[in-house]
């Protein structure tokens, strides 16, 4: 089959061109304003002072933890009630989006208050001796984020189901609406009223509480293909649940593991001096961006495939797998020259020294060529597997081959051959060739059609 035939839906397939569009532009959208909103955030924090930001960003890799973790069980329950779905069983395709909001609601109030109480020992125990206008920032910052969690959760679970049914727009939406005041809020506690970081969280929290009773407004309307029980009664399935859990936990640990292995490569970075610490950064708050259509193509691909193996149809599986890989090579490709065209635009507001602008360039400049070249492959093909519910062995690949490659070799190559600090983009080039070998193997052994799990 060639690039063209891809294009022309066979007649009778689920996905058309058209719906294919209509589920990844909203999910770039999304993704989009999420990074333009944590951009804004850091630059009005950054208005309140070193220790406040410092007390932020360390509190928001704690959150991103939690944001990764709930993603993944609203991904396994979406899985599931996609399969069902694609098995023409609409009953237990309802019955398991209701599980996942119910067990996503309930779980998430019981990390949050285990957060509140915990707070002291979790700031000591993560980020260990900080100065004491730093902790008092992080202290009151993981407070509110912690009384938002429960939104956050029912905002992820409510999201997944919607993309089951390929339907972006309502999410992309309710987080357009969100974003605007949670921006908007921040600049007005923060440059109005004079608030400290509770001008950021305060409001944070109350653009997650309109998300979440959003989401569940639309979620439970009878009108919706996928909609949820009108109750507070609710009787959990818990073979239902061990389904769900069978695809997110996996995908949780390894999102959590992947952040731990990212803080493992930041503190040899960190030995590199200042540069390269200023030049790591900025290398890869611009290369996330040549990634970005990728991360939405892969998010809705999941949904994708789910309705296909539920189906049982793995044929459709395979084409919609070969047609998703053609399209995040080819908006890979558009992005990175995009990027490559106004790099030097970029850079120029970073006001950085010539040495370190030039070590940023070259890191974002092959970040590109391979995010075009092999990165399709790294992280497409486990979306596939993912949708298939074959999530286990996706975990344990991707965990053994970050150790191995993304940190061991960052080691040896960064250090011990004196490569510096571009030997860590050297090792995680590598990790992605690794895995997609792996990954590649395991596409044409078919065994990830094993894993059907309605």
């Amino acid at each position: 089959m060639n690039i063209a035939d891809l294009f022309k839906t066979p007649d009778g397939y689920l996905y058309t061109n058209r719906a294919l569009l209509a589920l990844f532009i909203p999910l770039l959208i999304e993704y989009s304003l999420e990074f333009f909103v944590g951009f804004a955030d850091s630059v009005m924090v950054a208005s309140l002072g070193e220790a406040a930001i410092s007390g932020v960003s360390l509190v928001d890799f704690l959150v991103q933890l939690l944001i990764f973790s709930f993603s993944a069980l609203a991904t396994g329950g979406a899985v599931v009630a996609g399969q069902y779905l694609g098995d023409q069983n609409i009953d237990k395709a309802r019955n398991s989006a209701t599980q996942l909001v119910w067990f996503s609601t309930i779980l998430s109030i019981v990390l949050m208050i285990a957060v509140i109480f915990l707070k002291p020992f979790l700031i000591g125990i993560l980020f260990g001796q900080i100065e004491a206008d730093v902790w008092a920032n992080a202290d009151v910052y993981l407070y509110f984020m912690a009384l938002s969690i429960p939104f956050l959760a029912i905002y992820n679970a409510g999201a997944a189901i919607f993309r089951t049914t390929n339907n972006a727009v309502t999410p992309m939406n309710i987080l357009l609406v969100c974003d605007i005041l949670n921006v908007a809020g921040n600049a007005i506690c923060i440059y109005l009223l004079g608030w400290d970081v509770r001008g950021v969280a305060i409001p944070t929290v109350i653009a997650r509480v309109l998300a979440a009773v959003l989401i569940l407004h639309f979620l439970s309307d009878d009108n919706y293909k996928l909609h949820i029980k009108k109750t507070l009664k609710h009787k959990f399935d818990f073979d239902l649940l061990g389904k769900v859990m069978k695809v997110g936990i996996p995908y949780g640990i390894e999102n959590g593991l992947f952040q731990l292995g990212r803080v493992l490569v930041l503190s040899l970075v960190s030995t590199f001096g200042t540069m390269a610490i200023a030049a790591n950064s900025v290398g890869y708050a611009i290369g996330i961006f040549s990634v970005l259509p990728g991360f939405a193509i892969n998010l809705g691909l999941t949904a994708v495939i789910s309705n296909c193996v539920g189906a049982n149809d793995y044929e459709q599986a395979r084409y919609y797998n070969k047609k998703c890989l053609v399209m995040v090579v080819i908006s890979h490709i558009v992005i990175n020259l995009l990027i490559f065209l106004v790099l030097p635009i970029i850079l120029g507001i970073y006001n950085l020294s010539p040495q370190t602008e030039a070590m940023a360039a070259e890191m974002v400049i092959w970040h590109g060529i391979f995010a075009v070249i092999i990165w399709p492959i790294s992280f497409t093909l486990p979306a596939t597997f993912r949708g298939a519910g074959d999530s286990k062995s996706v975990m344990y690949i991707s965990l053994a081959v970050m150790f191995i490659c993304r940190i061991a070799l960052s080691y040896v190559i960064a250090d011990w051959m004196g490569i510096g600090v571009f030997g860590t983009w050297i090792a995680m080039f590598i990790d992605w060739y690794v895995r997609a070998g792996i990954y590649v193997y395991r596409y044409f052994s078919n065994k990830w059609t094993e894993y059907r799990v309605i």
